[in-house]
């Protein structure tokens, strides 16, 4: 993921109106992210905990979107609709976007379960455990990260262009 500044990501934001970008938390430590290793970033509001944001590369340009939590009902184990990782799947959740433009005025949004701490990225750099197949390791961790980046845009695209 290309390194953003503090207005970037403010401007990135496609479900919200500008105060709203403008008042929106930051991710703890932006100046020391390993950008190199991020392909979302997602982080939850401090102040308030049902919010949340990602930013997603989406055809070069980063999409910004405010998230909410849904209340949790149960304790299950789920796997994350963005990373899929197998194995990580005590602390995934269901996030809701409102959708950008007309639709979200309409109260359209688009859900998705995601890991509560968006640390997609580092689940889909792990390296594969001998449960996983005898693939080569470095392909199989190549193959998760194109795969958590075109899961993760496409749910981008599908909040920014409102569909």
């Amino acid at each position: 993921m290309k390194p953003l500044t503090e207005n970037e990501i403010r401007a990135s934001f496609v479900n919200t109106s500008r105060r709203e970008a403008k008042q929106a938390s930051l991710p703890p430590d932006l100046e020391n992210l390993d950008w190199e290793t991020l392909d979302v970033l997602g982080w939850v509001d401090r102040s308030n905990p049902q919010r949340a944001y990602a930013v997603v590369p989406v055809d070069d340009a980063p999409v910004g979107f405010v998230l909410r939590a849904s209340e949790r009902t149960r304790k299950a184990s789920t796997m994350c609709a963005w990373c899929e990782d197998v194995f990580a799947t005590s602390e995934v959740s269901l996030f809701v976007a409102r959708r950008a433009g007309a639709a979200g005025r309409e109260g359209n949004s688009l859900g998705t379960l995601v890991h509560a701490d968006f640390r997609c990225s580092a689940h889909v750099r792990r390296l594969p455990n001998s449960m996983e197949g005898g693939l080569d390791p470095l392909a199989l961790v190549e193959r998760r990260v194109e795969e958590l980046r075109a899961r993760s845009s496409a749910f981008a695209r599908r909040v920014r262009d409102g569909s």
